[in-house]
């Protein structure tokens, strides 16, 4: 559901015809000491002659590979040093500043197990104020509390290669509903709630685009994530030309309504869809044509009130178990102000965070990462403005060692056209990584080169392939890939290659950051020295 989906999305074309003018001032985030050592210092240590050849042949190869067009169009940032000694071996660009794409999730996912821990487990309860009578009546309102775990689906974890999944969508929305069933609820007298008040309200962060909000890549924060604040549109074509194409909304939901266009054509015809939804308009429209015969299209979409959806969720799963419901489905983004604590009906405890951040930086998954940083700042408190909430991860930064004004950062997940970062302060922030104990689940959760998540498919059959673990991000004109790699010898390396301003077909900035892995393994490929058995890195 990350960034990078947006290149394979479905062939629609999204249609807007109104501006979204977001206010959110940017967070100019990075370390406050003056007196610390960098973990990464600036300019390169004294090179060996060995190292002087290595980083000349690397050097050459880079040149060719970026040096054509349309790759030669763009920036290029680059940056490798030698994860055991930090010696610099090769930088191009890396105190500049690039659009990171998902490359942010690095910091985002680092920052939640630093300050949360691996073993941290998210809390969602059905509450209310009134009480259960005798005959099964709860006098009062039901309330969904949610306090920001993304994974209120199906998924099945941990993560294996591939995303799996058991059950509906709404499954976890069910379980709290058998568990009021349970209870002895026949009938509930007032609304259904869905409280997503535990984040401030801010469902999109500044530098989103307008079209992110239609797909699930832009999918709205709440402190509520239902099936990742999603619904599928399948688009069925009939067996002729000329006849419907069925279109079904599952799960249902009051976000909005389907007026469907789209017909079938002959079978030898290409799809040809257009899908259109306002901001803030409570119907899409999808034209076009399907062909005969052909498989349905599924079209994921973005829900743009979470807690109004997850409401209407749960009434309908509570009325199919014929509980009564007398009110309506509503939504409450704001705390109440009421003297006592509600009564805690069920409870839903997730996974550990480890397993959360694998699936976030495997799939890169950007509402879900927006969930991480909002639950860290969380721990401090409410805060008071989008700029304040950006300020949350400054002391990590500065612990990490990334120099001051390094991070201009404006989401989580990297998905704002606004964020900056520089190679160097990726590298910074891997380096440090190693040394902490939270180290293993967050290189594990990293792809791996032609084996699995966002690099699934790429470097497969190079000798990059399996000894790449690193973090791919993509929007448009930008690729960036960064992490950890290994060469033949065992020599451990980290890396980051951001490029901007690509104006070429998707794959071919993938294909020079693929080419840059490769020459990258085999030029710096040298018998390292004795590593202290402390910094060996995890199998």
């Amino acid at each position: 559901m990350g960034i990078e989906k947006m290149g394979r999305r479905p062939a629609v074309v999204l249609l807007v015809s109104a501006m979204v003018v977001f206010t959110a001032g940017v967070a100019q985030l990075g370390a406050q000491t003056k007196t610390r050592t960098e973990a990464v210092p600036r300019g390169a240590k004294k090179k060996s002659a060995a190292s002087k050849k290595a980083a000349a042949r690397f050097g050459a190869r880079a040149e060719t590979l970026l040096g054509t067009a349309p790759a030669s169009k763009g920036e290029w940032g680059l940056l490798v040093v030698d994860r055991e000694s930090g010696e610099t071996l090769y930088e191009q660009n890396a105190d500049k500043f690039f659009v990171p794409a998902s490359n942010m999730q690095l910091f985002s996912t680092a920052l939640a197990l630093a300050k949360l821990g691996p073993d941290f487990r998210f809390r969602t309860t059905l509450e209310t104020r009134g009480a259960i009578s005798s005959e099964g009546v709860l006098s009062g309102d039901v309330a969904l509390v949610g306090r920001g775990d993304p994974n209120l689906s199906n998924r099945r974890f941990p993560y294996q290669l591939k995303e799996e999944f058991d059950g509906p969508p709404e499954k976890v929305l069910a379980e709290l509903a058998d568990a009021l069933l349970a209870k002895g609820v026949k009938e509930v007298s007032g609304d259904v709630i869905g409280d997503d008040s535990y984040f401030p309200r801010e469902r999109y962060p500044n530098g989103w685009e307008i079209d992110d909000m239609v797909w699930e890549y832009g999918a709205a924060i709440s402190s509520i994530v239902v099936e990742d604040n999603t619904v599928a549109l399948t688009l069925t074509p009939g067996e002729l030309a000329g006849s419907p194409v069925r279109a079904v909304v599952s799960p249902a939901t009051p976000d909005f309504a389907v007026h469907n266009d789209v017909v079938t054509s002959a079978a030898e015809a290409k799809s040809d869809l257009t899908l259109r939804r306002e901001p803030g308009a409570s119907l899409v429209v999808v034209k076009g044509t399907l062909p005969a015969k052909g498989a349905p299209r599924k079209l994921v979409l973005a829900i743009e009130e979470p807690a109004q959806h997850a409401a209407a969720t749960l009434k309908r799963l509570l009325e199919e178990r014929g509980i009564k419901v007398e009110g309506a489905a509503r939504a409450r983004h704001e705390q109440a102000e009421v003297p006592g604590d509600p009564t805690v009906l069920a409870e839903h405890v997730s996974v550990p965070l480890g397993d959360s951040v694998k699936l976030v930086n495997k799939i890169s998954q950007n509402l879900h990462t927006e969930m991480l940083l909002r639950t860290v700042a969380r721990q401090s408190g409410v805060w008071a403005t989008p700029d304040d909430l950006m300020r949350t991860p400054a002391d990590f930064y500065a612990a990490a060692g990334i120099a001051p004004g390094d991070v201009i950062q404006t989401d989580a997940s990297g998905l704002s056209r606004h964020d900056l970062v520089t190679p160097r302060a990726i590298v910074t922030l891997l380096a440090f990584a190693q040394k902490q104990t939270w180290f293993v689940p967050y290189y594990e959760s990293l792809p791996v080169a032609g084996v699995d998540g966002t690099l699934e498919d790429r470097m497969k059959n190079t000798p990059a392939a399996g000894r790449v673990h690193a973090k791919t991000g993509s929007v448009e004109h930008v690729r960036t890939l960064s992490g950890f790699a290994e060469t033949f010898s065992g020599r451990g390396l980290i890396f980051s290659f951001l490029s901007n301003n690509q104006g070429g077909k998707n794959h071919e900035a993938a294909d020079a950051l693929t080419g840059l892995c490769v020459a990258m393994i085999e030029e710096f490929n040298v018998t390292p020295k004795k590593r202290d058995s402390k910094q060996k890195q995890p199998r």
